[in-house]
């Protein structure tokens, strides 16, 4: 099982990556009046059959060919759920797919969120042939990395050049400390 809840992220976000996505939209949210922490990932990838739907969630599937097993999604849900929280995934073939977590945020069970900056950072700047939009909701605050504003701003720019990457990396940084207040969720 995985230790925290952003390389989840990672690991749903990657599968987006192989279902040729475009766009790949995470939003964590962390809402302490409601005492809840979700994650919703959506991209515009290939998209899952029916049959291919309901084996997402047994250890025993995967379509990776490198493997016989398929333990990401089965562990995040169990992790969810554990926590006091639902989990769902929604898909549909050429269009996409949708996958939901939410944690009971004091729940003794839950695990931490972890480096959510470094889990973003390595989606955006190892897949540059994609876009992703990613916000940080906080209570009432919130912020949004946006790759396809970054894209036009540097005019093709790689993400991988040192200045560059730093920069993405110092602005999710600074962002989510500004939105949290510097919190460990």
């Amino acid at each position: 099982m995985m230790t925290e809840i952003a390389l989840n992220i990672l690991d749903v976000a990657e599968n987006s990556v192989r279902a040729n996505a475009t766009l790949v939209e995470i939003t964590v949210s962390v809402d302490e009046k409601n005492d809840l922490l979700s994650v919703l990932i959506k991209d515009d990838g290939c998209g899952m059959s029916s049959e291919q739907l309901r084996s997402v969630e047994d250890p025993f599937f995967t379509t990776r060919t490198t493997r016989k097993v398929g333990l990401g999604i089965p562990f995040y849900k169990q992790a969810a759920l554990a926590a006091g929280g639902e989990f769902y995934i929604k898909s549909e073939p050429g269009v996409g797919t949708e996958t939901f977590a939410s944690f009971g945020l004091s729940n003794i069970d839950r695990m931490p969120l972890g480096d959510i900056n470094g889990a973003i950072h390595t989606l955006v700047v190892y897949n540059e042939n994609l876009d992703f939009l990613y916000t940080y909701k906080f209570n009432d605050a919130s912020f949004t990395l946006d790759t396809r504003e970054f894209r036009e701003i540097l005019g093709g720019i790689s993400f991988k050049e040192p200045e560059i990457s730093q920069y993405i990396m110092d602005y999710l940084s600074e962002q989510k400390a500004e939105t949290d207040g510097g919190r460990n969720v």
